[in-house]
């Protein structure tokens, strides 16, 4: 297993618990970004960088990606594509995608696509708070310590 971050919108706080995860469990770490990102120096954690453009991190991702493969994205049609090839796909907000919710979410986000062009301002997600970083770090922990245990 290994884990991808779509790092350009990766809040600083779940990139640091990911950043703790990857040095305890030695699972090796990806942030891919169209920007240059920060980590710290590590054998388990490291940063690609992009070229800029619509996707073009999320694709490299993808093209990467093999299965039980771990992608840490709020980017709803990347994780759908995530689950197509057998990934896990958990959000920052430490909601773990599967195949039985992932059409929802996508015709909601089509959705509020149609809402948005139309002029409705439908404002934007709220503040990540205490409780979402919870459920991230709890979320993320289950899924390590279960192949942790698959793999010895």
């Amino acid at each position: 297993m290994k884990i991808w971050v779509d790092a350009d919108a990766c809040p600083v706080v779940i990139k640091e618990i990911l950043f703790r995860a990857a040095e305890r469990t030695g699972i090796e770490l990806t942030l891919v970004a169209n920007q240059p990102i920060r980590v710290p120096p590590s054998r388990y954690i490291r940063s690609l960088q992009v070229a800029g453009g619509f996707d073009v991190a999320d694709n490299e991702i993808v093209q990467r990606l093999s299965a039980g493969d771990l992608v840490i994205t709020s980017d709803i049609p990347l994780a759908a594509e995530v689950l197509e090839k057998g990934g896990f796909a958990l959000n920052p907000r430490g909601e773990l995608y599967s195949a039985a919710t992932i059409r929802a979410r996508l015709n909601m986000r089509d959705f509020m696509d149609t809402l948005r062009a139309s002029g409705i301002q439908t404002g934007g997600p709220a503040a990540l708070s205490q409780s979402d970083r919870k459920a991230f770090a709890d979320n993320l922990d289950k899924l390590l310590t279960k192949h942790c245990k698959q793999t010895h």
